[in-house]
């Protein structure tokens, strides 16, 4: 993944050194071993290889559509099921968007979107406030997508947004087909997250908040 950044630098530089906003985390239990690296201000670049097909998919759209240079390398306890794996790419992802805010000077804070996938229709509204709370209104009416289980989607948000100390709300407004809401659902999160991440050149230089602190 190292390529992925040296690339990031690379463009930095001949686009006259502006600074980019990137990490790198490293989380290891029993259970996993996860590597994230991120850009805040890329074109959307990916790697990710979480051996979850259907993770990796969503993973991919909240690159392209957040414009996020986003490496994910994960290993886990696969064979007993991907939750470990799933909850434990939320955290560490989580805690690289923490750690590559900094201070989160001059950031809009707040995003909202509304992204449609044929007959689905999911809402998404975030503010980066240094508060995790998330409210969570998927129906999905299936049980899997491929081999992926549905309920892993409510554990990955929950446990993003309890390491990137964030409000989230999702609102699926329509659908029907899982996999469509489910994807849906990581667009307009990406969406959402692109508009709150970019900095307002009228507060460039300040924390978006009346008490001074996020």
């Amino acid at each position: 993944m190292g390529d992925l950044f040296t690339d990031v630098h690379q463009r930095a530089s001949t686009s006259g050194g502006s600074q980019v906003r990137t990490s790198i985390v490293h989380r290891q239990t029993k259970e996993t071993k996860v590597t994230v690296e991120i850009n805040l201000d890329g074109q959307g670049d990916c790697t990710c290889q979480t051996g979850i097909p259907f993770l990796d998919h969503m993973l991919h759209q909240l690159s392209s559509h957040g414009l996020l240079d986003l490496g994910i390398q994960a290993e886990g306890d696969l064979e007993i099921d991907d939750h470990h794996t799933n909850e434990d790419v939320g955290i560490t992802l989580g805690q690289a968007f923490t750690k590559a805010l900094g201070d989160r000077k001059g950031i809009m804070r707040f995003g909202h979107f509304v992204a449609p996938l044929d007959e689905s229709l999911v809402e998404v509204v975030l503010d980066f406030s240094g508060r995790p709370h998330l409210n969570y209104g998927l129906q999905i009416p299936t049980q899997r997508v491929g081999t992926y289980d549905t309920q892993l989607v409510q554990e990955f948000f929950r446990a993003f947004v309890n390491h990137a100390q964030l409000t989230l709300h999702i609102r699926q407004l329509d659908g029907i087909n899982s996999h469509h809401i489910i994807e849906a659902t990581f667009k307009a999160f990406a969406r959402a997250i692109r508009m709150a991440i970019t900095i307002d050149p009228r507060r460039a230089h300040t924390i978006p908040s009346s008490k001074g602190v996020l």
